[in-house]
């Protein structure tokens, strides 16, 4: 399995994925050269095509990949949008499936404010028309250890925090999700085994900052599904799954490391960091592999990396942190 690549040139476009117009669109800007230069755009550029040629997606935003990032083979979309934690709609990997339905996406704002000189609540759309959004292929492995390559669509955090000014005594970000009296959880709490929502994480705030941490909007060339958290949900690919935060609705600077949900129920099984580390076991299950969920129907058992196969960009983060203790 790749990990990275960083030289196009080295790139393979024989990825395995079942979406067929997320396919036929990489094949032809290849074949028309855009994807060797690492400029693609969103699929609108579509339009002057052969409409037999290719089925035209306009649920999308306009997008450039970045090659840098990648990772093959794709997990299929069916798998990725079908097997995933989303406790606000269940506690089984296919309840997000069957009932984020019921998710309000739209009109959709995030309050971003705390130890900062410009506070804002800003509207989806309106971030949108500041920020540069990416197509990146992200390995991502969950603390459950099994694992998913997928094409998301977003943009880095750091640029959307540089609106809201940073005081210099901010050290740590929380993020929080949105709570709805339709989602089943809130609804019913045994539904989503009695957790206390709003769901919350935190990252150190040069974690946020860093150029892998971004907030997507959309994965496999289309805009997020409810179920992936809809839509706008915090991918940080070197750490457990847990940490990718869905649905968020306020992020807050703060002085001090604030308190997540996992960690709220079980810090001896869900620390702060969460960097994915195969020297570390979960209490009750190795992390050393991990069940990569791929084409077909089983599963390939690989070897986990240190920091999810990203050490080189983001260990020197933890430069002279214990790892076993600040897990």
């Amino acid at each position: 399995m790749l990990i990275k690549v960083k030289k196009p040139c080295e790139i393979s476009e024989n990825l395995i994925t079942p979406q067929e117009n997320y396919e036929n669109r990489r094949k032809i800007l290849k074949a028309i050269g855009i994807l060797g230069i690492g400029s693609v755009f969103g699929i609108d550029m579509l339009e002057g095509l052969d409409a037999k040629s290719v089925k035209i997606n306009k649920n999308t935003y306009p997008y450039q990949t970045d090659s840098n990032y990648f990772q093959s083979p794709l997990t299929p979309y069916e798998k990725a949008t079908t097997y995933n934690n989303f406790y606000e709609f269940g506690m089984q990997k296919e309840d997000p499936y069957h009932r984020a339905n019921v998710l309000q996406t739209n009109p959709w704002s995030v309050v971003i404010d705390g130890e900062v000189h410009s506070p804002i609540k800003i509207s989806l759309e309106d971030i949108l028309k500041k920020m540069q959004l990416q197509e990146r292929i992200y390995h991502f492995r969950c603390v459950e250890a099994w694992s998913m390559n997928i094409p998301w669509l977003g943009f880095e955090l750091g640029d959307l925090l540089k609106l809201v000014k940073p005081k210099g005594n901010a050290k740590f970000v929380l993020f929080e999700t949105a709570v709805q009296n339709t989602m089943p959880a809130i609804k019913n709490p045994s539904l989503g085994g009695y957790i206390k929502f709003p769901y919350k994480e935190g990252l150190r705030l040069d974690e946020a900052n860093h150029k892998l941490t971004i907030l997507a909007v959309g994965m496999y060339g289309k805009t997020l599904p409810n179920q992936n958290g809809a839509p706008l949900r915090l991918i940080v690919p070197w750490k457990y799954g847990f940490k990718n935060i869905k649905s968020i609705i306020r992020i807050t600077l703060v002085e001090k490391i604030p308190v997540s949900t996992w960690t709220s129920l079980d810090s001896s099984e869900y620390g702060f960091y969460a960097n994915v580390n195969p020297n570390v076991a979960h209490p009750r299950w190795s992390q050393a592999s991990e069940r990569f969920i791929g084409d077909g129907f089983g599963f390939n058992k690989i070897p986990t990396e240190m920091f999810n196969g990203y050490g080189e960009e983001v260990g020197r983060l933890y430069a002279g942190m214990d790892l076993r203790k600040n897990y």
